[in-house]
């Protein structure tokens, strides 16, 4: 009985010892392995060993991270004081680097999104910020991009979500709003009237050339008249109206 006790000792501790250095790795992560604090390596998806008291893994999750960036008080380029949010959407692609070279890539991630934002918006003016969005959102990405690079980080895209006016800057792009459709409806005006004065112009001209058809525009305004009410309608010829100087 105590031989059989002796041999069922290290069995049991053979076997917790076995189990203590099993880790399953899935297939969105990548775990990074540190043998007596030196880098050795990476382990893949699936089941994996690692020696207990010896190795040690830290997992790194490689799916794509959205990260709000806080509204940022921004001064743009002329002069205009804004509150700026933001997303940042970003992944590892290198898990060994974002361990390696950064203690923490996520707070140091945001951190870099929230003053990168406030650099590039300050080079930026208001009307740019509110009407090419596409090209400031690229610009910020590639800038962030750029500095997550070495830390094995991937910066897929950067939304400006919100874009907080003060009160009487959103009174004074009403204004301007305002006016420039004002403008716009004087400037449809005068060309309705510059294309009907052509085609009066035009219309005088063929009269002019064809005295029967100026006749029958006479009778044709006559009958539109006589159907417009009770009126009475007394015909003159046109050729009375010229003898007495009044049809020319």
């Amino acid at each position: 009985m105590s031989e059989l006790l002796g041999l069922l000792i290290p069995v049991v501790f053979l076997f917790f010892l076995f189990i203590s250095g099993v880790r399953i790795v899935t297939e969105y992560q990548n775990g990074v392995v540190f043998r007596l604090g030196r880098y050795v390596g990476l382990k893949r998806a699936g089941f994996r060993w690692l020696i207990p008291f010896v190795e040690r893994m830290v997992i790194i999750d490689l799916r794509t991270v959205a990260r709000d960036v806080p509204p940022q008080d921004v001064i743009t380029k002329d002069n205009v004081s804004v509150k700026v949010s933001a997303v940042v959407y970003f992944r590892v692609i290198q898990a060994d680097k974002a361990v390696l070279q950064v203690e923490d890539y996520l707070y140091a991630t945001s951190q870099l999104a929230q003053t990168t934002l406030r650099a590039i918006l300050g080079q930026v003016e208001l009307d740019d910020l509110l009407s090419q969005r596409d090209r400031v959102n690229k610009e910020i990405q590639q800038v962030l991009d750029a500095h997550t690079g070495p830390w094995g980080i991937k910066v897929s895209n950067v939304e400006v979500k919100n874009v907080d006016l003060p009160v009487e800057m959103q009174r004074a792009i009403a204004r301007q709003a305002e006016a420039e459709r004002e403008r716009r409806a004087k400037v449809i005006a005068a060309e309705g009237e510059h294309q009907a004065a052509e085609r009066l112009a035009q219309a005088a001209d063929v009269l002019s050339r064809n005295p029967s058809s100026l006749q029958l525009r006479y009778l044709q305004t006559l009958v539109e008249i006589s159907n417009s009410g009770n009126q009475t309608v007394i015909p003159i010829p046109l050729d009375l109206l010229r003898s007495l100087g009044m049809g020319r």
